[in-house]
């Protein structure tokens, strides 16, 4: 992730980047030098999927716009990234006759709907879907038909018996071929499907764990099987599967980092992005760490205190 680290140790003996980044690390690591000469031009572009054109024309029209009225060139100097090869740049794309004049606010406000649009149907729809999710894999693995139990244990273990980041590659690059679900949607989907079933797995073995002489005892009181469920078993197998559940959801905190793969920015990419723009890991990395702490410490204590008062009871 930060080559010039590699070169500051001496594990290489140099490093090839752009113009951009090798200036930034010459400023920042002292004793290191530039190789005078460029080995060869290259050019920043943006890819984006098929059909996408009047997306790309919209960019292109932005940044036309901006090499015209200089705009684009006082950000280059302001940054100390303006050079000579730029000039030639500009008079080559300018001198293309296609023009896609589009304001450049019209493309923030489409995109910032779009955002929005997402945002507010993975919040509001999809934490309710993956608890039932949940409870329904619980249920059926415990009351269901032979052929439920049988699908629900295969798929319990095909997802266990498979890396969480493979999970989120087929979703997210596999499947899209037939369904182009948004990064955040995969994110959210490949943590809850794959919790779900260590979830899933972890309740099933409390709610076995009760003995069977209290359910039969219940039984013979008069009691249906949903009361038993609801006043028998789940009270006695939540208490069972506590201290596993507090585990599992501090290690879902943690493995919420893997959805940087599929271009989610969250905590520990957001961390290497800091880390990279001061060019050390020392301090982004102890902030890091702290509001990881932050968020499970505090689960891990309301959990000991659930057990300390289901002790007494």
């Amino acid at each position: 992730m930060h080559p010039y680290s590699d070169l500051v140790l001496g594990r290489v003996d140099a490093v090839v980047l752009d113009a951009i980044l090798a200036s930034r690390g010459v400023r920042r690591n002292e004793g290191l030098v530039d190789q005078p000469a460029p080995l060869a031009v290259g050019h920043y572009v943006g890819i984006l999927g098929p059909g996408q054109t009047t997306l790309r024309d919209r960019m292109n029209a932005v940044l036309r716009d901006a090499m015209r009225d200089g705009r684009l060139e006082a950000i280059f100097k302001r940054w100390d990234v303006w050079n000579e090869d730029q000039p030639r740049l500009y008079a080559r794309v300018l001198a293309d006759a296609s023009q896609y004049p589009v304001a450049a606010s019209s493309l923030a406000a489409s995109g910032t709907v779009a955002a929005a649009t997402v945002w507010q149907a993975a919040t509001r729809y999809l934490p309710a879907l993956l608890r039932a999710a949940v409870i329904t894999v619980i249920l059926s693995c415990v009351y269901g038909a032979a052929p439920l139990r049988v699908a629900l244990t295969g798929y319990v273990e095909i997802i266990r018996g498979t890396p969480l980041l493979l999970q989120l590659f087929v979703l997210y690059f596999g499947l899209a071929a037939f369904v182009q679900l948004p990064a955040f949607i995969a994110a959210l989907l490949g943590l809850g499907l794959n919790y779900a079933a260590y979830e899933s797995e972890i309740y099933r073995g409390a709610l076995e764990a009760v003995p069977p002489g209290q359910l039969d005892a219940a039984r013979t009181l008069g009691f249906s099987e949903r009361q038993i469920l609801v006043l028998v078993r789940a009270p006695q197998a939540f208490r069972l599967a506590l201290a596993p559940m507090t585990n599992d959801f501090v290690a879902l905190l943690k493995d919420s980092s893997l959805v940087s793969v599929i271009t989610v920015v969250e905590l520990t990419k957001e961390t290497s992005i800091f880390a990279a723009n001061i060019g050390s890991w020392v301090v982004p990395g102890m902030m890091c760490a702290a509001i990881y702490l932050a968020m499970s410490l505090p689960l891990a204590r309301i959990a000991r205190r659930i057990e300390r008062r289901l002790a007494h009871t």
